[in-house]
Parts: C-alpha cells; sequence; structure tokens
C-alpha cells in the first residue's frame, strides 16, 4: 500500500514541484496547481482513520516532500488532520510564526488553540519560506497527544533526510558529469572521500528517521525522535558544505536548484527543537535513570 502510495504522490510531485514552482513559492505565491493536485488525490488525509492508512504512510510521504522541495506545509497539514481532523489547510505554529499562516484556514498550535479567526504579519525563514507571525483571533480548546512536539519535530527529521537524499543525487551527478584537468570530478580521490562522508551521513540520517518512525507508539517514540532530530541536524551542516565544495561556482548561483535544498536543510535544523534542545533532553532522560541504568537504558532505545 505504502509504495503504491508513494509511487502516486513522486508523479504528482514530479508534475507539478518543479524549481520554478520553487522559486514562485519564495516571492510568496502560494502554488495552487500543486495543492490542488495533492487535495484532489486525496492526499492531505493521508494517515487519518477514514483514509485506511498509517500515521507511518504520512511520515514517508513527508520524507518524498522533502525530496522534491514541495513548497507546502505537509507536516502541519497531515499531522493536524491526524490530531484534530481536515478542514482545509491547517497549519501548525511554532512560537507565534506558521508556516504559510498568509492561506491557512485554521492554526494549530502546541497547547491545544485550534485559532480560526487570525491576522498574520508576513515572514520568511531563510529558505525563503512563509513563516508568518499569527495574530490571536477566536480559537477553541483541543486535545492533542503529549508528544505533539515530538511529532512535529519527526516531520522536520524526515523531510530533512528526504532533502539530502535529492543533494546526495544532484552531487553524484554533477561530480560525474563535470570534468576538469581531463577526467570527471568522481575520479578524483579527494572528491571520491567528500562523497562517500555524503553518502555515509546521509544513510545515518534515513536511518535515525526509520528507527524514529518505528517506534511510534512505542514507550521510546520521543528518544528515539530525540536522537533522530539531533543526529539529521548535525549532518545537515556536512552535507550541505560538502555539496557545495563539490558543486563549486555553479552550486552558489540562484539558477542551479541545490540551494533549494540546502537551505532547507538549515532552516529545518532549526524548527522543532535544534540539536542543543534534544540532546539536552536526552541528557536529562539519561541523568534520570541513574548511572547504574545507562547502558541498559541506551541499548533498549535503539
Amino acid at each position: 500500500m505504502q509504495n503504491l502510495i508513494l509511487e502516486t504522490t513522486e508523479k504528482l510531485f514530479s508534475k507539478h514541484c518543479t524549481s520554478t514552482v520553487r522559486d514562485e513559492a519564495e516571492v510568496g505565491a502560494f502554488p495552487e496547481a500543486l495543492w490542488n493536485a495533492f487535495q484532489d488525490a486525496g492526499l492531505h488525509l493521508l494517515g487519518t482513520a477514514e483514509s485506511g492508512t498509517s500515521i507511518q504512510d504520512a511520515y514517508a510521504l513527508m520524507r518524498l516532500a522533502g525530496r522534491y522541495g514541495v513548497p507546502l506545509p505537509i507536516p502541519e497539514i497531515l499531522i493536524s488532520n491526524y490530531c484534530v481532523g481536515e478542514a482545509g489547510i491547517t497549519t501548525v505554529a511554532e512560537g507565534a510564526e506558521a508556516p504559510w499562516g498568509r492561506v491557512a484556514d485554521r492554526v494549530l498550535f502546541p497547547n491545544g488553540d485550534l485559532v480560526t479567526s487570525f491576522s498574520i504579519q508576513k515572514g520568511t525563514n531563510i529558505a525563503g519560506e512563509p513563516r508568518d507571525t499569527v495574530i490571536y483571533g477566536s480559537s477553541k480548546l483541543v486535545e492533542l497527544p503529549s508528544d505533539f512536539d515530538a511529532m512535529m519535530a519527526l516531520g522536520r527529521t524526515v523531510s530533512m533526510s528526504g532533502a539530502m537524499e535529492r543533494i546526495l543525487e544532484l552531487t553524484l551527478q554533477y561530480a560525474s558529469e563535470r570534468n576538469q584537468f581531463g577526467r570527471a570530478l568522481s575520479k578524483f580521490q579527494a572528491i571520491q572521500h567528500n562523497l562517500a562522508v555524503l553518502a555515509g551521513e546521509t544513510a545515518a540520517s534515513q536511518r535515525g528517521a526509520d528507527a524514529a518512525i518505528e517506534s511510534i507508539d512505542t514507550p521510546w517514540f520521543r528518544i528515539q525522535v530525540g536522537s533522530a532530530k539531533a543526529r539529521v541536524g548535525e549532518a545537515a551542516g556536512t552535507i550541505a558544505e560538502i555539496a557545495h565544495q563539490i558543486h563549486g561556482a555553479m552550486g552558489f548561483t540562484h539558477e542551479h536548484e541545490l540551494h533549494q535544498f540546502t537551505r532547507r536543510l538549515w532552516a529545518w535544523r532549526e524548527e522543532h527543537g535544534n540539536e542543543s534542545v534534544w540532546r539536552a533532553e536526552l541528557g536529562r532522560r539519561i541523568l534520570e535513570v541513574g548511572a547504574d541504568q545507562v547502558w541498559a537504558f541506551l541499548t533498549r532505545s535503539l
């Protein structure tokens, strides 16, 4: 079932999520055609009870959305629909800022406030994605899962792992096509070493995200999410640096699509808890179990 969903979604993203669409979203143009196609396919309901799919399926789609740099609040829509039901575009705020608040029908806050009447002040993150300050109007209180913040952190984690897949793909392609001193860049030992590091960091990030998804509905969910978000956030800096180094001057141009993914990594690593936030929580959990139980705690959490 999941493979069929992802195949359908990839065809949709391939058609409607181009580099031009991402560029236009950076200057405030909401991708209506992409959203309409996504909604018409029923993908906005993925993970909800009535869809016959699981929240694990929804996270798999979030990874694919990250791989395409989809300029929609996909994690916010899917997670809020899973938690409180679907009604148009529901985005999720972090602090006072909400992705695409300017077009949202509702804004869900982590404390359970579901805001239906609000105004916004437009803003963006460093990737050019809308991050709008929400000014409350009317709201109601809804019940959210106790680990709602971890669910959102996992959304960013899997999105980052998807973006890393695309960065690796772009970098491998460029290194094999670009010639220097009569041979492809990929034939140089230093480049091969950097490509190996890039591939290793990408694989480690994917595994961390997978482990967190696998831990859903277990007592270890929050711990696995914290570990994954911290590990993927750490990898983001290394991956972006190597990719831009290998691409050289080409990778720093606006015309090349590499920046559409590396800037998302830089932005997403700070959202819903960066490495320091989640490492601090993991450290507190380790202190709570005591010195005699540290090894058992670590191995049980794997």
